[in-house]
């Protein structure tokens, strides 16, 4: 198992998380953007830049994201298609992406990005909070520390 993580509008505090994670339980955990991260030292944490463009991060961890994989995204497509290939995706926010719904989550983001583009709705999600971070932290924790089938 590697941990991906779709790191362009990754909230720094998620990436802290995933970084304590990936040196407590030995696991790989690769970082994909388009500019330049600033990781820990470590053998465990990798970072992939891509060029600027249009789901060029998306695509390349999709080029090598194996299943059981998880991936860290807020970027649902991305998470739709993480979950056909058998992976599995975690929204930084700590909300776990399934088969029941990502589809209905997909049909929500393509509705609201459809108002906004009309000027109906104004704004996107809340700012990223201390609950958020919690929320994350122990839904990876769950994640990573339950038992897999053989």
């Amino acid at each position: 198992m590697q941990i991906w993580v779709d790191a362009d509008a990754c909230p720094q505090p998620v990436k802290d998380i995933v970084y304590r994670a990936a040196e407590r339980l030995q696991i790989v955990t690769t970082l994909v953007a388009n500019m330049p991260l600033r990781t820990p030292p470590s053998p465990f944490i990798k970072t992939i830049r891509v060029r600027k463009g249009f789901d060029v991060a998306d695509h390349a961890i999709l080029h090598d994201v194996q299943p059981g994989d998880p991936v860290i995204t807020a970027d649902i497509p991305l998470a739709a298609e993480v979950i056909k290939r058998g992976a599995h995706a975690l929204d930084p926010r700590g909300d776990l992406y399934t088969e029941d719904n990502v589809g209905e989550r997909l049909a929500m983001r393509n509705l609201m990005q459809e108002l906004r583009s009309t000027g109906d709705v104004v704004g996107g999600p809340p700012p990223f909070g201390s609950s958020d971070r919690q929320r994350f932290a122990n839904q990876l924790d769950r994640f990573l520390t339950r038992p897999r089938p053989s």
